[in-house]
């Protein structure tokens, strides 16, 4: 068998932060696409790991879940060791069968009939929500548009009251901090803290639904379901955080990518007003340019082989999606924005396989309704500085976008 020294090395560590909040990411991948699409790092905050960087190994890995788990009790589906050192067990870090019953229970909230309904709602909210914003002063596109769509969303599917909106995304933001700068005993007092924070709050509506007869929301379907209806205290809050993240980060962060790919590819937006019928096109289009997830971590299960390397049992394996979104191989001139893109939809920024994102459609619906309100209204946002962008190698997003908005000329 191959010894450590002869394993291609990953060459800067791919987790560290410094990397997306300076955006300078695509370098280091592209090089690892060209000459490691599999790479070993020995030493890192979060211990050694393997990168996963081409598309095609990345559906490789994801597609064989028997030798590449996701399981909470081998290590959980991040670069860090079970979040923030804790046992996470929710269901998408679960493997069969636990992971098919428990997702059995979410998926039918985003079947076809329900995605109808749930499109005039995101309609509506996106119309009034772009309504009020201010014309002619620089806002915040992260605060006043990313985050109450995306949120407002997800408390929809909660039935939960809008005005809680804060607390919600306090939860999602300590729920998903994943980063080096994380791993020490205060900060995982405090994210325990919050976490009992959410999980006291939550139980309260899942004992509401467990009275009353089953309905359609997310918490009804969780505590009338025999695989989620009696799951102990650290799963609930791990399928709740999970939902909360799901549910508002990824596309929050998709929306705040489209008014930065807008800026640097502006005749973007023009073709769009020439052909509505590419708007669902641009969507997943974003959604692959921005890839706001920027990995998913499995755990061998046991010694295998991947693109000729030798990986040991218990060894992580990091799938770098936001690599595999820009394998030239796949797209062409992949770092271009491009609404026309023939293949966009092939993008692994929800994943792919049993784990692919049951929330997917819903995202596509929010997102593609804003670049069509935005279009209707004739408008162009423009930034009003550098954004503030996301500390973080698991999300990829931002936290601040001075903007304004102006009309299109």
């Amino acid at each position: 068998m191959a010894t450590l020294a002869d394993r291609p090395v990953t060459h800067v560590d791919l987790g560290d932060n410094a990397l997306y909040t300076e955006d300078r990411w695509r370098e280091p991948f592209a090089r690892l696409r060209e000459e490691a699409p599999l790479s070993w790092r020995a030493d890192s905050p979060f211990g050694a790991y393997w990168s996963v960087v081409t598309h095609g190994l990345v559906q490789q890995v994801e597609l064989d879940w028997e030798t590449f788990s996701s399981s909470w009790d081998r290590g959980n589906i991040t670069i860090a060791d079970d979040v923030n050192d804790s046992a996470f067990p929710n269901f998408i870090a679960q493997d069969p069968p636990i992971h098919t019953a428990q997702r059995k229970v979410i998926a039918p909230a985003f079947s076809p009939s329900h995605m109808n309904e749930r499109e005039v709602q995101v309609r509506e909210r996106c119309a009034m929500l772009l309504d009020g914003l201010p014309m002619g002063e620089t806002f915040d596109w992260v605060e006043q548009v990313s985050i109450p769509m995306t949120i407002g969303m997800l408390l929809i599917l909660f039935d939960m009251p809008y005005d809680e909106w804060r607390d919600i995304k306090r939860w999602s933001d300590w729920a998903s901090g994943v980063s080096a700068d994380n791993l020490n005993e205060e900060y995982f007092a405090e994210f325990m803290t919050q976490m009992g924070q959410m999980l006291a709050r939550f139980d309260v509506e899942l004992e509401d639904r467990r009275a009353k007869p089953p309905a359609d929301d997310l918490l009804s379907r969780m505590v009338h379901s025999e695989a989620m209806g009696n799951i102990v205290p650290m799963e609930r809050i791990a399928n709740i955080a999970l939902l909360i993240v799901g549910g508002n980060d990824t596309t929050r962060n998709s929306m705040s990518g489209l008014v930065h790919a807008l800026d640097l590819y502006p005749e973007q937006l023009d073709v769009l007003h020439g052909n509505l019928s590419l708007v669902p096109n641009a969507a997943q289009e974003i959604i692959r340019w921005q890839s706001p997830v920027t990995h998913m971590r499995r755990t061998a299960t046991r010694d295998t082989t991947l693109a000729g390397q030798a990986i040991r049992e218990g060894e992580k394996v990091v799938m770098w999606y936001i690599s595999a979104n820009r394998d030239e191989s796949v797209f062409a001139d992949a770092e271009r924005f491009d609404v026309t893109r023939a293949n966009a939809r092939r993008h692994l920024a929800f994943g792919h396989g049993i784990h692919r994102c049951v929330g997917a459609r819903l995202a596509e619906i929010q997102i593609g309704t804003l670049i069509e309100e935005m279009v209707a209204r004739g408008w162009r946002i423009v930034p009003q500085g550098e954004p503030t962008r996301l500390a973080s190698p698991f999300l990829h997003g931002f936290t601040e976008m001075p903007v304004r908005i102006e009309a299109r000329g």
